[in-house]
C-alpha cells in the first residue's frame, strides 16, 4: 500500500526545504528536519488507520448487541420467529471487528516514504549538469 504524494505536496516539501537552506541551516539540519515530519506523518498514519477504527467500532457494538441478545425475553424472540436475531448479529459484529483488529496487527501499514525532487536535494550552488 505504497502512496505517492500529490505534485503541490511535494512543491510544499521542496519549498520547505529551500527556505530552511535560505536561512542558513546545514544539510545537516534540513535532513533532521525533513526526517522528523517524515516520522511524524508515519506515525498519523499508523494511528488513523481505518482498520482500527472500523474494528473498534465493530467490536464495542457487537459487545453492546450480544449482551442485548443475551438478555431477551421470550417475546422478542418469539418477535423474530424463534431466532435470538440480536444474539447472531452482535456475534457477527464481534467476529468482523476482531477480523479487522486481527488484520491490523498481522498486516500494518507500511511506513510512507515521500521522495523529494532532485532540486531539493541539490545544494544551493548545484546545477542539475554538476558543474
Amino acid at each position: 500500500m505504497s502512496e505517492q504524494f500529490e505534485p503541490d505536496e511535494q512543491a510544499a516539501r521542496a519549498e520547505r526545504v529551500e527556505r530552511l537552506r535560505h536561512a542558513g541551516y546545514s544539510e545537516a539540519d534540513v535532513q533532521r528536519e525533513v526526517t522528523e515530519l517524515e516520522e511524524k506523518s508515519a506515525t498519523a498514519a499508523r494511528i488513523f488507520d481505518l482498520r482500527r477504527i472500523i474494528g473498534g467500532l465493530f467490536v464495542v457494538y457487537g459487545v453492546i448487541v450480544t449482551i442485548a441478545g443475551l438478555t431477551d425475553s421470550d417475546a422478542e424472540i418469539d418477535k423474530a420467529q424463534g431466532i435470538n436475531i440480536n444474539l447472531w448479529t452482535g456475534l457477527g459484529m464481534l467476529a468482523l471487528g476482531v477480523f479487522f483488529l486481527a488484520w491490523l496487527k498481522l498486516r500494518p501499514a507500511a511506513p510512507v516514504t515521500p521522495t523529494l525532487p532532485p532540486e531539493a536535494v541539490r545544494g544551493e550552488g548545484d546545477s542539475p549538469r554538476g558543474d
